[in-house]
């Protein structure tokens, strides 16, 4: 849900939304790694302070007098007492601690002290945190009242100074890392302000076209992740441009054949009106009847026409044969009355198509060849090869004039020799077309005819099963 959240803001929006938690966890991230070495490195500065005091300790130590001796620099301890801002304490001891000097209680060492290394850890003093340096080594005699010739030696100081000094580079640090990140916020914002600026222009200049203003978007000042989606854009206007000039030109056709018509039906209305005499009055009718019966074929081929447009496309297996066998026997009764032959080839293969929209295909063709057939034979007939499926309906008619065979489907384009609106072969071009093919017209053979085929490829997965 709160990815659904996020994807409804605007780039910048939630570019900044996961760039900057970002930041922030990385910034965290390098404080607290910074906090350890300034630990490490007040630790490394003050302990070589604390080092220096006890080999100052150290040099004063002495057996000479047969006892365990001390000689303090006292100037040196207060300069160390200074730089811990707190009393430095010490501890001079055999091994065995019979014999001790200074500070018995200081804390002792958490691990074994080994002769010459010295040990640096943290203890409490009287209620008070120190750090402790720890030392032990050789006697050159031994003291009295001890029975081994080792020696410890230990100084502490109180941690109070060293606390206060990371304290205070920490608190430099996080004011720097924090300042940085403002900084970097800033800068992260600028940048993605000034590389989302062409897409806010393109966003303004679309925004203020009119809707019918199709023009293709600008590429050139558009970075190069953002050009295929501002050339999807401009394929998807060019199309939306084609379709609404192609909507508009078929309706300004349409309702020019329609009103065609219903201008031819006027006029012979108002003639049948006129006209007094029975003989006269039965041919006004007549006329009319053909003029209706034209009309009305028109309109359907407009709706036909308009639904292979627009319908989308239902594929699936079709067995050819009774696709052309069903059309076959709606217009045998009509072929029958101009005592033309009408048939079918006996082959047909299986097909993938849309079973509705190929039948108003051949539907038409037949029409057109039935309708232009005065005597001969009207044939159908369909095949397949590796790349594509054809369907022919092919006649003995007059064929077509070469004016007209050379834009061949073209809407509302008739020839002046009939009164064919023309749409016949434009609604099977338009669908074969839907289906990834064509329309082609050929005479008959020996130059007698018309033979029209549609044609549309077969995929390629579905090549093996066709």
């Amino acid at each position: 849900m709160r990815w659904k959240r996020l994807r409804r803001l605007r780039l910048a929006q939630a570019l900044l939304l996961l760039l900057v938690p970002s930041l922030l966890v990385l910034t965290l991230a390098e404080l607290k790694v910074a906090a350890r070495d300034v630990q490490r490195a007040a630790d490394n500065a003050y302990d070589r302070s604390l080092l220096g005091a006890l080999k100052s300790v150290d040099a004063s130590v002495s057996t000479q007098s047969g006892g365990l001796s001390v000689e303090l620099p006292y100037r040196l301890f207060e300069f160390f007492e200074l730089t811990a801002s707190g009393p430095v304490y010490y501890r001079i001891a055999t091994a065995d601690g019979l014999v001790e000097l200074g500070s018995a209680d200081l804390p002792q060492p958490p691990a074994p002290l080994r002769l010459g290394v010295p040990q640096f850890y943290d203890g409490t003093y009287f209620g008070n945190a120190v750090r402790v340096a720890a030392y032990m080594r050789n006697l050159p005699r031994g003291s009295t009242g001890s029975s081994t010739d080792a020696v410890i030696i230990q100084v502490a100081e109180t941690t109070q100074a060293r606390r206060e000094f990371k304290r205070v580079l920490l608190t430099q640090t996080a004011e720097s890392s924090m300042g940085f990140l403002a900084l970097t916020v800033l800068c992260a914002a600028g940048a993605i302000m000034f590389v989302l600026r062409p897409l806010t222009a393109v966003s303004r200049e679309l925004s203020a076209r009119s809707g019918s203003d199709m023009a293709p978007i600008p590429l050139d000042d558009l970075p190069a992740d953002v050009r295929p989606l501002a050339e999807a854009m401009n394929t998807h206007m060019l199309r939306a441009h084609d379709l609404a000039v192609h909507q508009r030109n078929f309706l300004d056709d349409a309702s020019h054949q329609l009103r065609t018509h219903l201008t031819t039906l006027r006029v012979q209305v108002e003639y049948a009106a006129r006209v007094g005499e029975p003989a006269r009055m039965r041919d006004a009718v007549a006329a009319l009847a053909t003029e209706l019966q034209r009309a009305t074929r028109s309109t359907t081929q407009l709706l036909s026409l308009g639904r292979s447009d627009a319908a989308s496309l239902q594929p699936q297996w079709i067995e050819l044969h009774e696709l052309l066998a069903g059309v076959v026997r709606e217009f045998l009764p009509a072929a029958r009355a101009k005592g033309l032959d009408l048939g079918m080839e006996e082959e047909a293969p299986r097909a993938w198509g849309d079973p509705e929209l190929l039948r108003e295909a051949v539907v038409n063709l037949v029409a057109n060849a039935i309708a232009y057939t005065a005597a001969g034979s009207v044939t159908l007939a369909a095949s397949a090869d590796a790349r594509i499926w054809t369907v022919v309906v092919e006649d003995t008619g007059p064929g077509l004039p070469a004016e007209v065979a050379a834009s061949a489907g073209a809407r509302f384009l008739r020839s002046s020799r009939d009164g064919g609106s023309g749409l016949g072969l434009a609604i099977a071009r338009s669908i074969a077309t839907r289906h990834g093919g064509g329309l082609r017209l050929q005479a008959g053979p020996c130059r007698r005819g018309l033979r029209a085929s549609i044609w549309w490829p077969v995929p390629p997965h579905h090549g093996q099963e066709a």
